[in-house]
């Protein structure tokens, strides 16, 4: 056995079966305390709701969060984002409130609540069925504006814009980097579409929950990797089997 990086989205993939949690989380603290693996949680919620739904689930205490879909990242139970990576994503000029003005021009996105307004991301909801319209124009109007940004859609209604160089892979890359931990002792875990940049950064190790999002199924599908594996279960029971199928536990 050896330590491993462990990489995992929180609602819907962590969180969820709350029988498969309980058996997962004593497994990884054991991993952890036994041969020093990392546990690192990437999430689209802001601190602020990470904080609620850590107290409510019990959740382990990770070595970094990777939070406002891969646009702060904390290290060891921080509240200060950590400053390498906030210069890193800010190196293509993002402006915030040109992007904001600049998506007011469309009603049928909706500003999310205040709390998940992050100083590199901008989110609105947004409905399926104007979702194939609107973003290509508002992507359009916003390269026009000489903004260097990523448009990230899922679930079906959410839709956050974030710096070209940001997203949940490249927050992970970075952690990778700055621990030397190498890309195939390292298994990332999600559901959704803005889980998709965990799964195409590199040679890491994927588990996709069985109660994936259509969004991200169709991408698993287009883009096939033995080095992706694709889970029966939901939730964390999906991530138990798939830690068990690339023989992270044993």
């Amino acid at each position: 056995m050896s330590p491993f990086l462990f990489v995992t989205d929180l609602d819907n993939t962590l969180v969820g079966d709350d029988q498969a949690l309980a058996t997962l989380n004593y497994k990884l603290s054991k991993h952890r305390q036994e041969y020093g693996t990392k546990l690192v949680y990437a999430t689209g919620r802001s601190p602020e709701l990470y904080r609620l739904l850590a107290t409510e689930k019990s959740l382990l205490e990770p070595d970094a969060l990777i939070c406002s879909v891969g646009t702060e990242i904390y290290l060891n139970g921080s509240d200060t984002a950590d400053a390498g990576w906030s210069a890193k994503i800010a190196q293509g000029g993002w402006n915030r409130d040109l992007i904001v003005a600049t998506s007011a021009h469309f009603a049928d996105l909706v500003a999310q609540p205040d709390s998940e307004q992050r100083p590199f991301k901008v989110s609105f909801f947004l409905t399926k069925e104007a979702a194939g319209e609107v973003i290509p124009q508002l992507e359009s109007l916003l390269q026009n504006r000489g903004l260097d940004v990523k448009l990230i859609y899922s679930t079906g209604q959410d839709l956050d814009i974030l710096p070209r160089h940001s997203d949940k892979g490249l927050a992970v890359q970075f952690l990778r980097q700055q621990w030397e931990v190498a890309p195939e002792k390292t298994v990332v875990c999600g559901d959704s579409g803005n889980d998709i940049a965990l799964f195409s950064s590199g040679q890491e190790r994927g588990v996709i929950v069985g109660n994936a999002s259509a969004e991200l199924l169709e991408w698993h599908y287009s883009n096939p990797s033995d080095r992706r594996y694709l889970a029966q279960a939901a939730c964390a029971g999906g991530i138990l089997e798939g830690l068990n199928y690339f023989g992270f536990l044993g």
